[in-house]
């Protein structure tokens, strides 16, 4: 994964004014940054600015200089915004679906102690953390909150695997706590993970293993169940400060650390099972990262800082043009964009087990796309934006596809016909023939 810089969103001040959050919203269309100011300024998927809301405090009498905004998190539908402040309450905003729209408050959920951190993982369930060290839900349909579980310690950070099924909570004791909602049928524990040996103020779920860093300029990745697998020791490098903030890629496959003038990337290496360092973005005058954000399709990276600046960063492991018609974007291992050049319409092709995506083949006369990974087949089709992920054993590429069917694409191998309809991960059905002539097969499809 390499960092590239695009733009500056926001322009560094020549004082302390902290971008304190930052989020990208599911749909990617839409990118918040909250200031010191407690004003959410609003930006497209170019980073133009696009619109802005002032936060309010939980009592109007007592200014609005009273509270800091500490964290926010856009609905997974992507028109509400939830803003977590220092003054005990959370406040969610309607922003809707186009710039302009009004904003309104339509939930609120007063605690009993300053919000330091949230997530929005699913339809109605914030996840937020307490200075009390609670971890707490909040149910945007019932407008009631509980507590999830309860710590003795000030919430420092707070993270989601992959799916967002799964949470884990760093505090200033330097405990990291996991929860599941679903485990997915992992197996793995909850409860308390692990200790570290600063307070977990970086913390990422990666693919594979959590990263955590922190004040003593080290970078720990540990394993499902809380072992260390590998340490990045930077205590002796006089360049490097404490580690403030972390971000993982949406597949998990890379993980940012943001500290003083630079940001720190690292990458999961999955034929050795280990994390590697990739050569680290160093930029003078950027001064301490306080947020990083990660666009939900994995091209873009935002840095915000300690003085009031927002970066715009591109995510690449490598790009190709196909025909001057597509531009293919490897922005992870297991995660590819490919894009319409004249349109602009994009296709997020990506592996759902997570394996490695080889290369990325448009077929069928430049709409189908067909890309191989170690135990499956991914389908595509560019014009509909349905995709398919079957169960496929390696073949050396000796597949023939067939693409006259608009819905189904059928697969001829080693004296093996099968059929995938597009947006199904389940092979159709499979036939052995000798004989391969698509215009005799009929289809028909049962409504």
């Amino acid at each position: 994964m390499q960092l590239k810089y695009i733009k500056t969103l926001l322009t560094s001040r020549e004082f302390a004014a902290k971008v304190t959050c930052m989020a990208w919203a599911p749909n990617n269309i839409k990118f918040a940054v909250c200031t010191v100011d407690r004003v959410v300024l609003l930006y497209d998927e170019h980073g133009e600015s696009r619109d802005k809301f002032s936060t309010k405090p939980v009592d109007a009498k007592y200014g609005k200089q009273s509270y800091v905004v500490n964290d926010m998190a856009f609905s997974p539908d992507s028109t509400k915004i939830a803003i977590g402040q220092s003054d005990n309450i959370i406040f969610v905003y309607r922003i809707g679906e186009d710039w302009g729209d009004k904003k309104v408050i339509c939930n609120k959920f007063i605690q009993t102690s300053a919000v330091t951190c949230l997530l929005w993982p699913a339809e109605n369930a914030i996840v937020y953390g307490l200075v009390e060290g609670k971890i707490r839900l909040a149910n945007t349909q019932t407008n009631k909150s509980s507590t999830i579980y309860a710590t003795e310690s000030w919430v420092v950070s707070l993270a989601s695997n992959v799916s967002g099924k799964g949470i884990i909570s760093g505090h200033a004791d330097g405990t990291v706590v996991r929860y599941f909602f679903d485990d997915e049928g992992s197996g793995e524990s909850q409860g308390k993970l692990l200790t570290h040996l600063c307070p977990p103020y970086a913390l990422a779920w990666g693919a594979n293993s959590i990263m955590v860093g922190g004040c003593d300029k080290k970078v720990v990745a540990y394993s499902r169940e809380g072992h260390i697998l590998q340490t990045f020791d930077y205590s002796r490098d006089r360049t490097e400060k404490e580690f403030t903030v972390a971000v993982a890629s949406p597949s998990g496959e890379s993980v940012v650390f943001g500290s003083f003038d630079r940001l720190r990337v690292f990458n999961w290496a999955p034929r050795r099972g280990m994390w590697d360092e990739a050569k680290p973005k160093e930029i003078s005058n950027l001064y301490t990262i306080t947020s990083l954000a990660w666009k939900k399709d994995g091209s873009r990276l935002c840095a915000g800082t300690l003085c009031g600046g927002v970066e715009l960063f591109d995510c690449c492991l490598r790009r190709t043009i196909y025909k001057n018609k597509y531009e293919v974007t490897y922005v992870g291992l297991s995660q590819v964009i490919v894009k319409n050049l004249s349109t602009g319409t994009r296709v997020v092709l990506k592996s759902y087990y997570g394996y490695e995506i080889e290369e990325v083949k448009i077929m069928g006369k430049d709409r189908y796309l067909m890309a191989h990974t170690s135990d499956t087949l991914l389908l595509g089709d560019l014009l509909t934006n349905k995709l398919s992920e079957v169960p496929w054993t390696g073949s050396g590429g000796n597949e023939k596809f067939f693409f006259e069917n608009e819905t189904v694409c059928m697969i001829f191998n080693a004296g093996e016909l099968s059929l995938v309809e597009y947006s199904s991960n389940e092979i159709l059905g499979s036939v052995r023939t000798e004989f391969m002539n698509p215009h005799l097969i009929r289809l028909r499809h049962k409504h």
